[in-house]
């Protein structure tokens, strides 16, 4: 059974990030977010996993492919993942059950969106 998205938000259909607060790059996208007066949803992503269908309309939205979304770096793909041939749907699976492995902070706007780092990217599309 797929999870709802929390949001916490002033508004519906407003701007979206998808925020882990325990990361640097993250919490200063978020500040620039709040900085923009705009309305917006936080999408705390660990506990809130986006399901297959919501990944593969963020890569759109990014137009990336699946692998360009990976944390390469974590622990859980070096150890699991590394080297593997895996299809798109495999590597989406493989965020969806590790959320940990998506890059962030990623941050929607109507049909834009892009991966905060550096975080002043963001304000390209606010």
């Amino acid at each position: 059974m797929a999870k709802k998205t929390l949001v916490i938000s002033k508004k519906n259909n407003m701007i979206k990030i998808y925020h882990n607060n325990r990361c640097s790059k993250s919490r200063l996208g978020l500040a620039i977010v709040e900085a923009s007066g705009k309305d917006f949803e936080i999408v705390p992503y660990l506990t809130n996993i986006p399901n297959h269908d919501e990944l593969k309309q963020l890569l759109s939205l990014l137009n990336m492919n699946p692998i360009e979304l990976v944390r390469k770096n974590e622990a859980i793909w070096k150890e699991n993942f590394k080297g593997k041939e895996l299809t798109e749907a495999e590597i989406i699976e493989a965020m969806v059950q590790n959320p940990k492995l998506i890059e962030r902070p990623i941050v929607v706007n109507g049909n834009k969106a892009v991966i905060g780092r550096p975080p002043e990217i963001i304000k390209t599309i606010l």
